[in-house]
This record gives C-alpha cells, structure tokens and sequence, in this order.
C-alpha cells in the first residue's frame, strides 16, 4: 500500500508542477501582449554591436544629464563622465539616502557645499553643480574617466567608476545624437489620460534650456508649427548646439532631442516622436525606430515633432 501512496503523491506533485508551468506560461503571453511583445518597459542602446539596457527611470535620468551636459555647450566626455559617475553613486536613481547625507543621482551633500536636499533631489540642478565642478578639472577631457570624476566627487572608492565607463560611452552616444537611432523605449499601454504639451514644452526648455525653442514656440498651444499640430504635437526646430566643443550638426541635434523624448516617453505620455524619415511610436514600441510612412518624410530634417497622447 505504501508504494501506491508514494506513486499517487509522485503523480499529484508531477500534475501540480505542470500547472503551475502552465499558468506561468498563460501569465507571461498575457503580459507580452499587455506590453506589445516586450515584457516590462525597458529603455535600450544599440550602437557598434554593443547594448546596454536600463530602466525607463534611469533612462530619463540619464536624458537629463545629457541635455544639462548639451544645454552647457560640453562635449560629449564630458556627458560620458557624468553618466558614469551617476551609475556608480545611484545606479542613475534619485535617491533620498546614502552614506552619511548622501543624496541624488551624484551622491552630493548638503553639508559640503553642494546645496540643499531640495536642490541636490532635483535632477536638473544635481547634473549642473557636477558639471560646473567638472569643467574647473583643468584638461579634464583629456584625463583618465577615473581620475576626472575622482577630482569633482572625492570618492573613497575612486577606481569604481572605471567598470561603467564602457556603457556610459555607448549611453552618451546616442543621447548626445552621434549614433542615429540608437536609443529606444519600449512603452506599457497608457492609463488613458492625456498628454499636456505644455508640461513638454516646459520639460525640454528646463532641461536644454530657452535657446532649444524658438520665441514663437512660446505662444499658445495650437495650429500648426512650434506650437503644435492640433494642440498635440510639439515641434522643435534642430539649431546646432550653442557653442559647443563637438561636432555640430541639424542630424546629430535632432537624434538628441528625438532620444531625450523616447526616454521621457512614458513620463509625459509621448505617444510618437519623429525626426527625417523615422518615427518611434508608443503603440509600436517594441519596433523601436521604424521608417516613417510620411510621404513627407527625410524630404528635410528641420525639426523633431513630438506628439502627446490625445
């Protein structure tokens, strides 16, 4: 009888683990197809056989540093040390803890000058006061990735930063627009509420500051134009980047503009994000950067026109 009860148990624990593979696998198809095929949201580079995946938080971060980095006329190493320095300090999060009073994506501390918890919480001013440290590192373009943040951050653990040097490099690439169509973000479906071109507007001036805008794109909402098409869609003109050290360019300028709105995509409900002959959408995310559709398109590469969800 004992070997009965032992075969009935083996055959009921082998019909439970079958089920239970079974619901798992009905659970990953339903949230493949909640996300479009892609599972979580995840943001990606891909550039000179390399890739580099990171999460839509750390993604807007890491879009932030760089348009701090652009809106500052820096190179690109700079934006790469940067970028580098924040993945070994948070991770690319903001924190509201750390060693001692260690806050923000940078670690910096309120007791040493840096600023207060407010300001050093807020992204756009955390990437600034490190870049206004980093650019007094005289050569600092030219030193070891180590040894420049080392100089800004004082770090009792100076060659940590030296491991992310490689995936800061590839991140920079794309988001400083070298690399075309290298940064992309796959998206959830939205909850249904719409997108303010105005909270947009705000966003990218904030961050690439009032020169990224021309003066009519300060008007009301509406019509055609910088204003937006249908009170949706917001279009920035591509200026080359002020006074800077690297390659200037309306192409390089406008994959910038065109990978800061993908990586900001799901925070201000961005719903599509064109540039040439190219065009991210949120509905097809997983798709990445596809060739437009527009007749129109790549005929000139005059703006980035962002549209928000309706």
């Amino acid at each position: 009888m004992s070997g009965i009860t032992v075969t009935r148990r083996g055959r009921l624990m082998r019909t439970v683990t079958a089920c239970a593979v079974l619901l798992a696998t009905v659970g990953y198809v339903i949230a493949q197809w909640a996300t479009g095929g892609t599972g979580a949201p995840r943001c990606t580079v891909r550039a000179d056989g390399e890739s580099y995946s990171l999460s839509p938080e750390q993604a807007v971060n890491a879009a932030t540093i760089s348009a701090v980095g652009s809106s500052r006329g820096l190179p690109e190493r700079a934006v790469t040390i940067a970028l580098a320095t924040a993945m070994q300090e948070s991770g690319l999060r903001n924190i509201h803890h750390g060693d001692r009073d260690s806050l923000g994506l940078f670690q910096q501390r309120p007791t040493q000058g840096w600023g207060t918890a407010g300001q050093i919480t807020d992204p756009v001013y955390a990437a600034g006061k490190f870049y206004d440290h980093l650019v007094q590192v005289r050569g600092y373009s030219r030193l070891p990735l180590t040894v420049a943040a080392q100089k800004v951050q004082r770090s009792g653990f100076p060659q940590a930063y030296a491991k992310h040097e490689p995936d800061a490099s590839l991140l920079s690439s794309a988001l400083t627009g070298r690399v075309p169509a290298a940064f992309s973000c796959t998206r959830s479906p939205g909850d249904g509420r719409p997108g303010d071109v105005s909270a947009l507007r705000a966003k990218l001036t904030r961050e690439f500051g009032a020169g990224v805008l021309p003066a009519v794109a300060a008007g009301p909402v509406g019509g055609t134009g910088a204003g937006g098409a249908g009170g949706r869609t917001l279009v920035v003109p591509v200026q080359p980047v002020p006074a800077s050290a690297q390659e200037d360019g309306p192409g390089r300028r406008g994959w910038e503009l065109a990978s800061w709105a993908v990586a900001h995509a799901a925070e201000l409900r961005v719903e599509r994000v064109s540039f040439g002959d190219r065009v991210w959408t949120a509905r097809n995310s997983a798709a990445g950067w596809r060739e437009s559709e527009d007749e129109a398109a790549g005929k000139g590469q005059a703006a980035v026109r962002i549209t928000t969800a309706q």
